[in-house]
């Protein structure tokens, strides 16, 4: 067994950190250029850019409810390292791409590998954690991945300035072999398999793909990724809407900051007073940053809303995430990850579905309206199904 380090930032937190970060500025990056380089390069139309980027998301999706099996089933150390070395060969495959079906079939295969190795990463991460500061732990993990938001799209739109798409392409399989490294020199722990349950174990059982205990908390945040969508999806035409689009970068440079400069204390108030004491103003904050961006009429108003969406938003996911985790024991960690962003990635999903359905239907402003009265209808469904709950298992 491992012994739970006695500080934060021990060297194996900061590997997974890195780890991370490299493998999420390498998916945003991606993210960002893929439509551009379908309608340049292979004369590929918006819409099949856009399937080029569902198909990945459909297959990460799909493979979601089984990763926490296939962690339990090979260990940690093997379904990460594994999981690794395969996405960093298909990160290289896209210099080999040169139609239409090939890059479909690369995007639907990566979806597959990228869904397994973020739910390992995060109870790898949860094992360098100290026990006394997990909620600090967890959100310094998330933004990590916040950060690839702002660099991947950064490093990729400027790189793209200067040399050809297969520069970039080889560039951005450089950066998630790094990350690789960073896997390998981890010194993972497997831990003792879970009590065996009497005669049903050799049957398959929604036991084996889901864990039920975090279900409600896994609500709470396909809602609250439902309303985020909103940003993600459609900031960037609401924006242009609104002749803004030269700002519409710093928005998320903005948000990221925000999200940065409130993270100390975010965590430790986790961590010293209960996660209710971070999660109802986080919804507060990210209800009111909603309704600023309904309001927008140039560039100051649009960055204030990064402000409290940064802080809102940038404080709920981490919280959530940290919670579900708290929810089941270590041997369960895998299933409950993955339980955890099956949901949260059908609110993505689905969101960015229905909110392109609502903008056309009743327009930006009285979407972002009805997103911030959802994200405090949000806040109800977590007072009443998680908080009590939580709290009736921590005073009992």
């Amino acid at each position: 067994m491992s012994v739970a380090p006695e500080r934060l930032w021990n060297r194996s937190f900061i590997l997974c950190l890195l780890n991370n970060f490299f493998l999420f500025v390498y998916y945003f990056a991606l993210l960002t250029i893929l439509p551009i380089y379908i309608m340049k390069d292979l004369g590929g139309t918006v819409k099949e850019a856009g399937l080029a980027l569902t198909l990945f998301l459909a297959s990460s999706i799909a493979i979601r409810p089984f990763s926490g099996l296939i962690i339990e089933k090979l260990g940690k150390k093997v379904s990460l390292r594994a999981a690794g070395v395969i996405f960093a060969l298909f990160a290289f495959s896209y210099l080999l791409v040169d139609s239409m079906s090939s890059l479909l079939a690369v995007r639907f295969f990566h979806g597959i590998w990228f869904s397994i190795l973020t739910t390992v990463t995060v109870p790898i991460a949860n094992e360098f954690i100290p026990e006394h500061c997990k909620g600090e732990g967890m959100g310094y993990f998330v933004m990590s991945t916040n950060l690839g938001v702002v660099f991947g799209p950064l490093l990729a739109l400027s790189i793209i300035q200067v040399t050809s798409f297969q520069v970039l392409f080889g560039l951005l399989a450089v950066i998630i072999s790094v990350g690789l490294i960073f896997c390998w020199m981890l010194n993972i722990t497997e831990l003792p398999p879970a009590t065996p349950r009497k005669a049903e174990k050799s049957r398959f059982s929604l036991h084996d793909v889901l864990e039920l205990r975090v279900l409600a908390v896994s609500f709470v945040a396909l809602l609250t990724a439902f309303s985020y969508s909103s940003i993600t999806s459609f900031i960037t035409p609401y924006s242009e809407s609104k002749q803004l689009l030269a700002y519409a970068g710093i928005f998320f440079i903005v948000f990221a900051v925000s999200m940065l400069l409130v993270r100390p204390w975010v965590g430790k108030i986790y961590d010293r007073k209960g996660p209710s004491a971070v999660i109802y103003p986080s919804f507060v904050f990210f209800a009111i940053g909603l309704l600023i961006v309904s309001l927008v009429s140039n560039q100051w108003i649009l960055w204030l809303s990064a402000i409290f969406i940064g802080i809102g938003y940038g404080s709920l996911f981490p919280c959530l995430q940290t919670l579900a985790i708290q929810s089941v024991e270590k041997q369960r960690m895998g299933h409950a990850i993955s339980t955890f962003f099956t949901l949260f990635d059908l609110g993505l999903a689905v969101g960015s579905v229905v909110m392109g359905l609502l903008i056309a239907q009743w327009g930006f402003e009285q979407t972002y309206i009805f997103c911030a009265v959802l994200i405090m209808l949000t806040l109800w469904v977590y007072r009443q199904y998680v908080a009590k709950k939580h709290h009736a298992i921590v005073g009992s």
